[in-house]
Parts: structure tokens; sequence; C-alpha cells
């Protein structure tokens, strides 16, 4: 499994110890620390502020508990998180899903535990983003899509054409100007509202 790309992180707890212990074990990991968090609202303020490659956070923590910061980190921009945790439950587990979460820990956290954590959510992360770049590319195709259908349509209309000549007409324009079929027809749909 291929790492998180970067390697800066931020971490969020509460207590001191625990945040040191964290701290430490990331280091001897080869991660960088940039920022740790003493509740909720400074993570989000100091995620938005580094835009580090990971976070870690407890999820009980004063003034926004981990779950609803993560939720909100995530909507800042799309980060690997791992949350903490002092007990297993199940509605803890699906909140995390839900805002974000991409592992979950329970305390007390050791290296030997962090590192496949680390890998997990990085491995989700991953997939994840090229999940994500699939469904961007999937809409970009069907409003491509659309646009070429409506200007075949104008074209059967206009020039009395089946379905498939007036889209080899396209084709064959967008052949001969060199140019792609989204550009022919976004031309024809100008030119038929100029009509």
């Amino acid at each position: 499994m291929s790492e998180i790309n970067g390697r800066t992180v931020l971490i969020a707890e509460d207590h001191a110890k625990t945040r040191k212990c964290l701290e430490e074990s990331l280091v001897s990991l080869g991660y960088d620390v940039v920022a740790a968090a003493k509740n909720g609202e400074d993570a989000v303020k100091l995620a938005e502020e580094h835009r580090p490659s990971l976070v870690i956070m407890d999820v009980k923590m004063p003034k926004k508990d981990g779950i609803e910061a993560a939720g909100e980190i995530s909507a800042l921009y799309t980060v690997p998180i791992i949350l903490v945790t002092g007990v297993t439950d199940e509605e803890v587990a699906n909140k995390a899903v839900e805002a974000g979460v991409f592992a979950y820990l329970v305390k007390p956290v050791t290296k030997k535990q962090l590192e496949p954590a680390i890998r997990i959510a990085s491995a989700r992360f991953e997939q994840f983003e090229g999940l994500r770049g699939e469904v961007s590319d999937l809409k970009e195709a069907i409003e491509v899509r659309k646009v070429i259908e409506k200007a075949k349509g104008i074209v059967m209309k206009r020039c009395n054409l089946s379905e498939e000549e007036a889209f080899k007409l396209l084709q064959s324009h967008s052949q001969k100007e060199n140019k792609k079929m989204i550009e022919i027809a976004e031309s024809v749909i100008s030119a038929s509202k100029l009509m």
C-alpha cells in the first residue's frame, strides 16, 4: 500500500499526555506534526490554516467533538481523517463514516496500531479520490452527450435528417474542422438561437 501524499499531520486531542504520545509515535514513523489542537474548534481552524495531509483526532473533545470537526474539515478539503476514541460504539462509528473519516482507533493508541491505521486510511483515501475522479469524468461525459444530443436534434429538424445522418454530419464537420464534437455541437446550438 502506498503512503498518504505528503507527510504532514494535524493532531487534535484534549489530553496533553495522549497528544504528546501520538506526536512522538508519528515523528518516529517519519511524519511531521504541523499542528496540535486541544479541541475540535481549534482543529478545524488549524486544518484550514495548515492543510495537513493527515488528521488524527479524538472523538470526545471540548467545544466541538471530533466527529463534528471531521465533518467540517472534510467540507473544507478532502483529507484522510483517523478518529481516536476511548470506547467502541456502533453509533459513533456510523457517525464517523458519515463525517468522512477514513479509519478509527480505540485508545490507548500504540505506534504498532497507528502505522496500519495510517496505511488503511491512505488506501481508502486513494480509492475515494479515484472514485471521485471517475464520477467527475462521468458527469462531464454526460454533459457533453447532452449538448451533442441537443445539436443533433437541431440538425435533424433543420435538415430533415435521421438521427444517424445528423450524428454523421456533426462528426464529419468535427473531423473536417479538426475540432471536438462538443465544439461543433455548441456552434450548432448557438447558430440555432440566432435563427
